[in-house]
């Protein structure tokens, strides 16, 4: 009995060290990844700057384009390489973030082709370009991938939806995810997710933020000070997403639990039913969908 523990313990360690050794060949990998960003944006300093807070890629590795400087300096202040052209921030990188606006991105995908070869990885992260007309676009057999992030990847604590072209396989999404995981949650789904992740959480923060500002200003009309109500909507809309998040509960039930019979919040809710809230933020996600889908096949 004795001598068999020791022996458990013994098998368990190779195991262990794998583990770690894996991990650490991981953090390496992601350390040696010369990440580049076309078009320096506020989404792409937002990316970038979640990367360099995780520690995972320095800022060395990192490379920015745009035609001015205003941009850019945003990566200057992050310690990241900048440049005017897009040509050497692909013929300098591995994975290449395509972070233009959608109706400038056909041009980038024109200039940019001749400089893309079979180790390069280009993740879009503009709306409603298809992988099918990135894929056109760049030379054949390209790694390509979309993505669609959302402001709070600026604080980790953004989401994304990920979607992958004809050539880009498990190796590619699993470095991709693993490169985003700083910025939030990141999930992978099929391409028509991207326009619907659009509508609900890339332009879903604006609904967010303006749920909080009613919030506040309701606290206000009733008496209290601005600055105080602004911080407690902002950490109740936290609370309650977390709230889900963590208990895996649906949001009606939640919302339940708060509810007692002839209570405040039962009051409130019906006054919410009564200007439609539901119905509207659902066609607010609609339209914000639609609109990504128009931008798509334009």
């Amino acid at each position: 009995m004795n001598g068999g523990a020791p022996a458990g313990r013994e098998r368990g360690i190779p195991a262990a060290e794998g583990r770690q050794a894996g991990r650490q060949a991981s953090m390496e990998r992601l350390r040696e990844l010369r990440v580049g960003f076309v078009g320096a944006g506020r989404m792409a300093s937002a990316v970038a700057q979640a990367l360099l807070l995780a520690g995972e890629v320095p800022p060395v590795n990192i490379f920015a384009s745009a035609p001015s400087n205003r941009n850019l300096e945003k990566f200057q202040n992050l310690d990241c390489k900048t440049t005017h052209s897009n040509l050497e921030v692909v013929e300098n990188s591995t994975f290449v973030f395509l972070a233009t606006k959608p109706h400038v991105l056909p041009a980038v995908l024109r200039e940019i082709a001749p400089a893309v070869h079979s180790h390069h990885v280009v993740i879009s992260m503009a709306a409603g370009v298809t992988l099918q007309t990135l894929e056109e676009m760049l030379p054949a057999g390209t790694k390509v991938l979309r993505i669609m992030p959302n402001l709070p990847c600026t604080v980790q604590a953004g989401a994304i939806v990920l979607a992958r072209g004809s050539f880009a396989g498990e190796q590619e999404a699993a470095l991709l995810k693993k490169l985003l995981s700083p910025c939030g949650l990141c999930e992978e789904g099929p391409e028509s997710y991207i326009d619907i992740h659009t509508g609900l959480s890339g332009s879903g923060v604006a609904y967010a933020y303006m749920f909080a500002e009613a919030l506040a200003e309701g606290a206000v009309k009733m008496g209290m000070q601005g600055a105080t109500a602004n911080k407690i909507a902002a950490q109740t809309l936290l609370g309650a997403a977390k709230m889900i998040l963590e208990t895996g509960e649906h949001p009606a039930v939640l919302r339940s639990a708060v509810c007692t019979p002839g209570g405040t919040t039962i009051h409130a809710l019906h006054e919410l039913e009564k200007g439609g809230l539901r119905a509207t933020v659902m066609n607010a996600v609609e339209a914000a969908t639609c609109r990504a889908q128009e931008l798509g096949k334009r």
